[in-house]
């Protein structure tokens, strides 16, 4: 007998359930899904509006689609909950983002169902071109390959690159846009502007279709005909109408804008889009938390809410009185202290105004700050343009995300010494968004690069100094890295005053063994020698590159024994840097270097549990201060 709370969903294990319901059966279906969405995530917090906007889509893709033979590439996973409750991880969804449980985000290392690698945005349309280009070379000619990008996500370069191969590799590739005009913060840019505005007739595409299937079965519609009457089709529909559809120029089919909450509709189409040969686009319309109306008014807020009560819609949010800010409202208060004192300051951020704080500044002064949409390498070479010219750009990008800019940061900052103040949000361990986003390899990554500064703060004060220090006249291309959540400093107002570039500070005096630490992560060093009980001294290094050669002077004629502490990965990095210097300088201490893992991705945990996993929390670096003084 089913117990389950759903009539419909409790039936479902796989998608192969999923297609014995009939179609009248799955407006239920979804009704369900999204209650269980709202259920489970309101007491598991995690990523909410974005699954609710897209359950009817992820039932007809599952219903109509034989997958996991055909393939589903989904972008960044933000809207994947329902998907992967669909796919066998209902009864496990509990877990959902917890240590050893269901993982943040769609992964082949979990699932046959998740293709891909999800996380970081506007990656779906290459991947799935890629898989369609395999399923033709390795026997699987009859495999069907979807890609759901979101309208935020087709702003990023690579969604370009892919479109435009797409439009020139042989493949049957059929691209879902899921338009909610929202990414995480509102959509900006002209790509979304022209979503919004895009309008194609469905009476025109249903003919239109009908007669290209005619053409074809009587064998008139061969490849190089079809490219030349989708071109003329093209030029005559956009002298009629006044309007260009930029998918069509591509030699893409467009069809659409449809309801993507029309479950049924949404059916019928993917149906007739199914067999269709060359790649094409379905562009749906759907709403961000559709089906809960607190989400649906605020989709931002309600992007990731924390917990809340699934009945009255309120947030349960934790008691943050008498605790220190996020190191991300520090940011975003202090950029505007900044840009007040100095005109030349502007702020640059990658669609992600609110979660790095530049909000605040925004508010304030709208026209000088730039949110230029998921697309984290413009964003550093546009800044570097402002640079170049005259403005004292801030531009903060997550560290993560940051990877994506790696050549803009060396080819279009680094070389000329630009002064752009890079600040990367989210440095280090995140916590359960897990393997994707941590941000673990910013300081090993750009060490070697010529030309940049590179900074991290042990507290909100330092933060404040550094971002002050960073924008005066002279600094070229200055990085600050910082972690995700709360500092240790409840008066973090500071006066604004310049550090001394490539200078660290010895925090506590000691004889035994000497532990060098950078960034927040010091505190947990702090608390760690007064846990171990060992004559240890204390070192905030500061600043990675230039490293404090004068300080590890000191360190190196006093001490024999050290030990380094970082929120990064150990190779390359602070540890790396300490034992190139003393080696360098004819100094051998025995040295153990504390990080992450070598050669090893960190899944996802909470940040505490984390930290003790790598053995950078206080137990942990306590117990190697005593092992290394015992050695």
């Amino acid at each position: 007998m089913n117990h389950d709370k759903f009539d419909l969903l409790g039936r479902i294990e796989y998608p192969a359930d999923l297609r014995k319901l009939s179609v009248e059966q799955l407006p239920e279906l979804c009704r369900e899904l999204r209650q269980d969405i709202i259920d489970e995530v309101s007491a598991n917090p995690g990523h909410f509006a974005s699954s609710l906007g897209v359950v009817e889509l992820t039932v007809a893709l599952h219903y109509v689609f034989d997958t996991p033979e055909d393939r589903i590439v989904w972008d960044v996973g933000h809207q994947a909950y329902g998907h992967k409750i669909l796919t066998g991880r209902r009864r496990q969804f509990c877990t959902n983002r917890k240590m050893g449980g269901v993982r943040p985000f769609p992964t082949p290392l979990e699932s046959e169902y998740d293709t891909f690698t999800c996380g970081h945005a506007s990656n779906s349309i290459s991947a799935a071109l890629g898989m369609a280009v395999a399923a033709r070379r390795t026997g699987h000619a009859g495999r069907h390959v979807v890609a759901v990008i979101g309208d935020g996500a087709m702003s990023g370069g690579l969604a370009f690159e892919g479109l435009n191969n797409a439009s020139s590799t042989p493949n049957d590739l059929l691209i879902v846009l899921n338009d909610n005009d929202m990414s995480i913060d509102r959509a900006v840019g002209g790509m979304e502007q022209y979503l919004l505005h895009l309008d194609t007739n469905e009476t025109y595409n249903r003919l239109r279709f009908k007669a290209s299937q005619w053409l074809h079965a009587k064998g008139y519609l061969t490849e190089n005909r079809r490219k030349g009457i989708i071109r003329l089709n093209n030029a005559i529909k956009s002298a009629l109408s006044h309007q260009q559809n930029i998918f069509e120029g591509m030699n893409i089919r467009y069809f659409g804008p449809f309801d993507g909450h029309d479950v049924r509709e949404v059916v019928r189409v993917l149906r007739q889009l199914k067999d269709m040969k060359g790649p094409k686009l379905l562009h749906l319309h759907t709403v961000k938390g559709k089906g809960y109306e607190p989400a649906e008014k605020a989709a931002t807020v309600w992007h990731a809410p924390g917990k809340f009560d699934p009945e009255t819609g309120e947030r349960l949010l934790p008691d943050t009185t008498g605790q220190p800010p996020k190191f991300q409202d520090v940011f975003g208060h202090t950029l505007l202290e900044l840009a007040r004192q100095n005109p030349r300051i502007v702020g640059v951020t990658p669609a992600m105004p609110t979660g790095c704080s530049m909000n605040i500044m925004s508010k304030e002064l709208p026209d000088r700050v730039f949110d230029v949409g998921i697309a984290e390498g413009h964003a550093v070479t546009f800044s570097g343009g402002m640079a170049k010219d005259g403005l004292q750009p801030f531009c903060n990008i997550y560290s993560s995300f940051a990877q994506r800019a790696y050549d803009n940061i060396i080819h279009d900052l680094a070389i000329l010494s630009l002064p752009v103040v890079l600040c990367l949000d989210r440095a280090g361990l995140v916590g359960e968004d897990g393997t994707t986003h941590h941000g673990a390899f910013d300081m090993a990554a750009l060490r070697p690069v010529a030309g940049l500064t590179i900074a991290s703060p042990m507290d909100e004060h330092e933060l404040r100094r550094l971002m002050y220090t960073a924008q005066l006249p002279g600094m070229g291309t200055f990085v600050i890295r910082y972690p995700r959540g709360s500092g240790t400093l409840t008066d973090w107002r500071c006066p604004l005053e310049a550090v001394a570039v490539g200078t660290g500070r010895r925090l506590r005096e000691g004889h035994e063994v000497a532990v060098l630490t950078i960034g927040p992560i010091g505190a947990e060093a702090a608390r760690a020698i007064e846990l171990s009980g060992v004559d240890a001294a204390l070192y905030d290094m500061r600043f990675l590159k230039p490293i404090d050669g004068q300080l590890l002077d000191e360190v190196g004629r006093r001490f024999g024994r050290i030990v380094t502490v970082e929120d990064g990965v150990r190779n390359g990095g602070l540890g790396t840097a300490v034992l190139e210097w003393m080696d360098d300088h004819g100094y051998h201490p025995q040295v153990v270097r504390l990080g992450l893992p070598d050669d090893q991705f960190v899944e996802h945990g909470s940040p505490a549990q984390l930290h003790h996993i790598c053995g950078i929390d206080a137990e942990a670096i306590a117990q190697t201060i005593r092992k290394i003084t015992r050695s």
